[in-house]
Formats: C-alpha cells, structure tokens, sequence
C-alpha cells in the first residue's frame, strides 16, 4: 500500500503523488487511495483587513474580513510578492505557522466583528480540505467566505471552490503562451479562462491584472474583450505591478502609459479600476447610466485601498435608480 501513487486533482498539473512524494505544491500526499493535506489547520496569517484592501469593490463596501492564508502555491511568478510564503518549502514553515482549528478561526471572525472571512496570501487549490472544514463553521455561523485565486484549477476542483467560496476575485495574468510560460511556469492560460467561465455563471467575481510594463501591458484590450464577453458587469481589477522577488529590479510601471492603454476597455466594461499606487484617480464606481459616483475610494496605494463613500445601499444608483451589481447592497 505504501508504494502506491495517485493522480491529484486539486490543480491542472495534476501531479503524481504517493506517500513521500508531494507535488508541485508539496502540500499533498496520497494515503492508499486518498489525497491528503500534509498540513491541516496550519495558517501562515490572520489579520483584519477592510474589504476594499484586499481587493474586493463590489463586495459588501467597507466591511471588515478576517483574512487568511497557508502556504505554498502551484504558480511560480518570477515576480511574486509573497513569495516568502508562496516559493518557500512548506515543510520549512511550519513552525512558525498558526495551528487554528476551523471553529476556531470562525469564532475570531465572529468576535473581530468580520462580515466575511477571505483567503488571500497564496492559493485556496493548495489548501481545500482545511478550507471546506472552515466554509461549513461559517456557513453556519452566517459568514460568507471569498478567496483570491490564480484559477488554475481543474474543473472538479473549480467545483469545490464553489461549494467553499461566494465570491472570488481571479488573478487574469496574461493571455499569451510565452508570457504565462516565462512569467508564471504555466503552459497555458487556457485552464484559468474556463475557471473564469465556470464561477461567473453561479458567484460573483472580480478579475485582477498585475500589469507588467513591456511584457502583458499590450494585451490589455484583449483582456477586457474577454471579460466583456463573459459578463461585462464584472470589476476588473488592473494594478500597477511593482515586481518583486526575481524582477526586483525590474522598472516600475509608468501610470499615465497604463492608465491610456485602457481607454477601449472602459468603452466596452464600466467598472475598469486601475489601482495599487498612492492617490489613484481611478478607483470609484461610477453609474454606468448617468456617471454619478455611487461609491468613493482612497487608494494609498499596495492593498491600503478605503471607502469614502457609498450612496448605493439599496443596489441602485440614488440619482437615475440604474442597478449596481453590489453583492450585500439589496442584490447580489
């Protein structure tokens, strides 16, 4: 039994795995004929952050969510921002993770006053079972659950994503082979595109963009038509990438350069927000009918993104009564 090895089915690499061997992740392992965690119940974060930080904008505006993460990721982006957890070998980490038990994170998130509870440090497909345990002590303590995902998972495992999570906010790197090849590790986009498909028709989602100057900035009109064509009321997300990691020294994005290649995406989507540096112009909602502001924010730039204003609790623009697709404003 000890020699015998498995297919996972958590991630498109659909790695072998058996009883010392762990995959691509190293978060695996298969038991016989079971994959399990080798990690359970183990968190390399938990923190309070406001919703808007995360990002989520169409999500329950200025709310509070007990944001969490394990470790490790099935991605490896040479310009990975919490690579300290995402790159490192999970088996190095753990001492110095957190060993919460699922009720025990719910009952933090009921305490700190979180509306909701998000996954939000590496990738959700690493760590499911822990986070179906979790999903069903908040579900019943009435929390909603979302997470930030690189959607590279199979379409069974995009499945159990579902049943974990009500709302997703998915990483759209790039569209091109070479990019997701050179920048990511992946062979291709094609995997997180049907994910992207998949959740849209059921959840709510937000698409992020990490823009990388010289490299996927000239897909950004392909991007949009894309989103445009799967729901055009989906937020998108598109941040001024500042590398980390590999590409440390790589140049900073130049704004302006960014801010105009999207001028045709905001023709054909209305909640385009371009976002991640410090006073960005670019971060309201603005009615779709009759460009009234509906919601307010301040960027302060890397995640520190705040609510001013929001004057759409009902779901619908207070000057024209246009629908705002706001998930815990009157509709989700």
């Amino acid at each position: 039994m000890g020699g015998m090895t498995m297919r996972c089915n958590y991630c498109e690499w659909r790695c072998e795995l058996g009883a010392e061997t762990y995959g691509r992740c190293r978060m695996y392992y298969a038991d016989g004929e079971i994959i399990k965690e080798r990690f359970p119940d183990r968190w390399s974060t938990y923190e309070v952050s406001r919703i808007e930080a995360i990002p989520f904008y169409h999500v329950n505006p200025g709310s509070s969510s007990l944001t969490i993460g394990t470790s490790s990721c099935n991605f490896s982006c040479s310009y990975c921002s919490n690579a300290y957890i995402a790159k490192q070998d999970p088996a190095g980490l753990q001492e110095k993770m957190f060993h919460f038990t699922a009720q025990r994170l719910v009952q933090m998130a009921v305490k700190l006053g979180c509306g909701s509870i998000v996954f939000n440090v590496n990738e959700p497909t690493v760590s499911l079972p822990s986070l179906q345990m979790v999903a069903r002590e908040a579900s019943t303590a009435g929390i909603r659950m979302g997470c930030l995902s690189n959607g590279y998972s199979t379409p069974q495992a995009t499945e159990l994503l579902a049943s974990v999570f009500s709302f997703f906010n998915i990483s759209l790197k790039g569209l091109a082979d070479d990019f997701n090849l050179g920048f990511i590790g992946i062979p291709s986009v094609e995997p997180i595109l049907s994910t992207i498909r998949r959740l849209a028709k059921t959840h709510h989602i937000e698409i992020t963009t990490p823009v990388i100057q010289g490299s996927n900035d000239h897909e950004l009109d392909e991007i949009s038509r894309f989103i445009a064509d799967v729901d055009p009321e989906i937020p998108w997300h598109v941040l001024r990438l500042l590398p980390e990691d590999e590409m440390k020294d790589a140049v900073y994005p130049d704004i302006e350069r960014i801010n105009e290649a999207l001028h045709t995406a905001r023709k054909s989507l209305p909640y385009v927000y371009f976002h991640n540096f410090v006073g960005s112009d670019w971060v309201n909602t603005i009615c779709p009918a009759c460009a009234e502001p509906v919601i307010e924010r301040f960027s302060l730039g890397c995640g520190g993104d705040r609510l001013q204003q929001f004057s759409c609790h009902d779901g619908s623009c207070p000057a024209c009564g246009h629908i705002i697709r706001i998930m815990g404003a009157g509709i989700v």
